[in-house]
């Protein structure tokens, strides 16, 4: 007996014995919903039962509907009963349908069924990008959400805290602090947001921290403190406050031992903040673990104005390394021929 396909609406009286129908199927079953996926299956019961050949199995279909054309496209097509649709935007809607497909290329579809995903969860990303943008609004959005820590690290392990003290955006930065952003957490070579809001010259941000309990004696891994920082940035007004509250300026690091006036004579060469550091109290002679001297570095580093300062300052030119080598036979050896005439000059005025 030759069995023959045809259409019948689900429930219908009309069907024949011993003939192989397709009903128009149900449109298919939503089931785990988040913000990019959407789950859909579909009861195949009996009659769709899977009998005979598999050359002759129902076949199963989801089709999406495009927004823009309206058209609907195959997303899925197989003998599966299920299928999660993936990679897709969040608080959208979609609009699906199921097709049933017999052996001999006959179909019916299912009425549509549209899904919306959810909204995205907000993440330390979300928290961070509002930051970045200085978004009062976002950022609170984030932190009222309640599933972001305030103070989880993006891929530099920088929080968002330290984001804003560096960049300078003080209302972000109190508001942080007032959702509980800890002002003493450390990057992974151990700088606080003080030392970010010191380097980067943003005096409000220096003070408030200050207000809310951050230390001067904080020190980062490799031993230095908010000043050491400072001096790198540069900002005399924020240099002179430090000195004013107590922070101190001959503090060494661990490394090279350096002081800050050390530091200015490496990196800088800015005389105002070497001479606001010496009016302060900071060593002109202090020696690091070579022997080495403000006065030799800055030489070496090619800091005429500099070198010039720290001698009217009192810098001894006659002071020798571990070694036993002095400032003249560094300057010398390092070419720094400019240098070598300063010095020369200072000596004849001492002869004078």
């Amino acid at each position: 007996m030759t069995t023959s396909l045809r259409f019948i609406q689900r429930g219908s009286s009309m069907e024949p014995a011993g003939e192989v129908v397709i009903r128009r199927p149900d449109p298919p079953v939503v089931g785990k919903v988040n913000h990019h996926s959407i789950e859909l299956y579909w009861d195949i019961g009996n009659v769709y039962r899977r009998t005979g050949p598999s050359n002759q199995w129902f076949k199963f279909s989801i089709e999406e509907e495009d927004v823009k054309t309206h058209m609907y496209g195959t997303i899925y097509s197989g003998y599966s009963k299920q299928h999660v649709v993936e990679g897709l935007e969040s608080s959208s809607s979609y609009r699906f349908r199921l097709k049933v497909t017999g052996y001999d290329g006959e179909c019916a579809y299912s009425p549509v069924v549209t899904v919306s995903t959810t909204r995205e969860p907000m993440t330390g990303e979300h928290l961070h990008r509002a930051v970045n943008m200085n978004d009062e609004d976002a950022v609170l959005k984030v932190l009222e959400c309640g599933h972001v820590k305030t103070d989880i690290p993006d891929k530099l392990g920088f929080t968002a805290l330290m984001m804003a003290a560096q960049k300078g955006f003080l209302r972000i930065v109190q508001l942080l602090v007032n959702h509980g952003a800890d002002i003493n957490q450390e990057t992974g070579s151990g700088k606080n947001s003080l030392m970010l809001a010191c380097f980067a010259g943003h005096l409000d941000i220096v003070k408030y921290l200050r207000e809310q309990g951050a230390s001067w004696e904080s020190r980062d891994k490799g031993g230095c403190t908010a000043m050491h920082w400072a001096v790198d940035g540069g900002d005399v007004k924020v240099i002179e406050w430090m000195i004013a509250d107590g922070c101190q300026v001959d503090v060494k690091d661990s490394c090279s031992r350096w002081t800050p006036l050390m530091r200015v004579s490496a990196v800088t060469g800015k005389t105002d903040v070497a001479r606001r550091l010496l009016a302060a109290g900071a060593d002109v002679n202090v020696k690091d673990k070579d022997g080495k001297t403000p006065l030799m570095v800055a030489a070496l580093n090619n800091h005429e104005r500099l070198v010039r300062s720290l001698i009217e300052k009192g810098a001894d030119c006659g002071i020798t390394n571990e070694y036993g080598i002095g400032i003249s036979q560094m300057a010398k050896a390092f070419n720094r021929q400019n240098m070598v005439v300063i010095l020369e000059d200072v000596k004849k005025k001492l002869i004078l």
